[in-house]
């Protein structure tokens, strides 16, 4: 390994910034924001659609059930192949795992569009998961794409990304679904095919972003990964096992992102549960447009601060000290939710003082969110090899699905038993994520303050995988 290549990987002051590739990152980007579109821009509609189907019996109390099960399925199923599609890419390139990913996102929002039952709302929704191995491979590109020295600039731009989509997603599916419905003098109620598939249009639209970021892909964006093949009639080397990807280093910074992960989701389910609910059970009984735009705020000034704010805090604080910044914000924001509740049960409505508190929970998501950069290059810099980054983030990317399938669920269910049996005063849910964010922080205690060592490391797992090869 050269001297250039043994520079520590946070940035010294002294080594020049590389310039980043912006075309390829700019490129790289629109596919990642394919999936934060397409996983949320059914939210708005879902329970109606739900509804409607012939699946509730006409009870509406189930509704929320099979809501829940159809948001839920595409994490679910992209946990299942998020790491064969990433394990893949470092044997046959990143190119062509995004185009099957783009492509099987395009097919899967036309299906969902035009499912008429149950059974095929599912099967499009698995479809869109079981096909989307992009999130992995993007993070392996990223960080293939940068270095030591300008990683925390790209790596601060993929949070922004999601905060985009969470933002795009829920206004094209509220606003372009039912059109016929929610527009009755446009040209969309005067076509029959509108009316009899209320939710086309949205899954359509966000269908045809899909297939446009697949043709950039396939024309403009270029291969990050050389592939090696053997001599003629040489035998292949063997993939490395599981096990060789597992390493401590790693399993340590899956961890803490694993963490962080389960808190946002959670939180992110909780906000809304709380905003809409009757002040008497607890809540704030906003309306769904305020309770909408006040989560379309937090994401905005989120991403605004992410592309500006990250990069020199980054260089100011260092990688460890970002990172546990940002998870301690998590015991505001979950301490906020009684002391709003609190206050407004006492004046029977929302005052001046509950607004500065929800204020300042969305000034601390905003901080929160630079934790999931940090989390991003702990996870690349803990690779065994740059040949197994893509398994590496797979891995990374199937704990995180995980989490994300089981927050909303877990959080969601906890709030309702703790207004129903008002356990700690109605506090018991907040409580419950307040000893779980301890927990994430001592968690955080193993990560390194700096990731000098990691180049060392990486260099004698390198050695030791190529060594293995050679003795099979």
């Amino acid at each position: 390994m050269s001297d250039s290549e043994r520079q520590p990987l946070l940035p010294d002051g002294v080594k020049k910034k590389t310039p980043l590739p912006w075309l390829q990152l700019f490129i790289l980007l629109w596919v990642q924001l394919a999936e934060p579109i397409t996983s949320q821009v059914i939210y708005p509609f879902v329970n109606k659609l739900v509804s409607e189907l012939p699946i509730t019996g006409g009870d509406p109390s189930k509704v929320g059930y099979y809501a829940g099960l159809i948001e839920s399925l595409f994490f679910v199923t992209e946990a299942c192949t998020v790491l064969y599609w990433s394990s893949l890419s470092d044997r046959v390139g990143r190119r062509p795992i995004l185009l099957t990913g783009l492509f099987g996102l395009t097919l899967s929002m036309v299906a969902f569009g035009l499912a008429r039952s149950f059974t095929s709302v599912v099967i499009a929704r698995c479809l869109a998961g079981l096909l989307n191995g992009n999130v992995g491979v993007i993070k392996s590109m990223m960080g293939e794409l940068t270095d030591e020295t300008n990683i925390a600039q790209g790596m601060a731009l993929m949070p922004v990304v999601w905060s985009t989509g969470a933002i795009v997603g829920p206004m094209i599916g509220g606003w372009l679904s039912s059109p016929a419905e929610q527009y009755p003098n446009s040209f969309f109620a005067r076509v029959q095919f509108f009316t009899d598939y209320p939710y086309a249009l949205p899954c359509f639209v966000v269908a045809a972003y899909c297939a446009t970021a697949w043709l950039f892909t396939f024309v403009y964006l270029k291969e990050t990964v050389t592939l090696r093949p053997g001599a003629p009639g040489a035998q292949q080397a063997p993939r490395p096992s599981i096990k060789t990807v597992l390493i401590p280093r790693l399993m340590i910074a899956v961890a803490n992102y694993s963490l962080i992960a389960f808190l946002d989701m959670s939180l992110r389910a909780l906000q809304p549960l709380f905003y809409t609910s009757p002040i008497a059970l607890g809540g704030l009984a906003l309306g769904p447009s305020i309770v909408g735009s006040t989560l379309a705020a937090f994401g905005l000034f989120s991403g605004l601060w992410q592309a500006f704010a990250f990069s020199p805090i980054y260089e100011r604080l260092g990688l460890k000290g970002v990172f546990v910044l940002s998870q301690s914000t998590f015991l505001g924001m979950f301490a906020l939710f009684p002391l709003m509740s609190l206050a407004a049960q006492r004046v029977g409505h929302i005052n001046a003082a509950v607004w500065t508190m929800l204020a300042a929970q969305g000034i601390l998501y905003v901080i929160m969110d630079m934790g999931f950069s940090c989390a991003l290059i702990y996870v690349r810099a803990s690779a065994p090899s740059k040949h197994l980054l893509g398994a590496t983030n797979g891995f990374a990317q199937t704990s995180i699905s995980i989490v994300r399938s089981v927050g909303p669920a877990l959080s969601n269910s906890l709030f309702a038993v703790t207004a129903e049996k008002h356990l700690m005063g109605g506090s018991f849910v907040y409580v419950f994520y307040i000893a779980i964010t301890a927990g994430a922080l001592y968690a955080a205690t193993p990560l390194p303050k700096s990731l000098e060592g990691y180049v060392a490391d990486r260099e004698d797992d390198e050695e030791s995988i190529e060594t293995g090869r050679a003795e099979s």
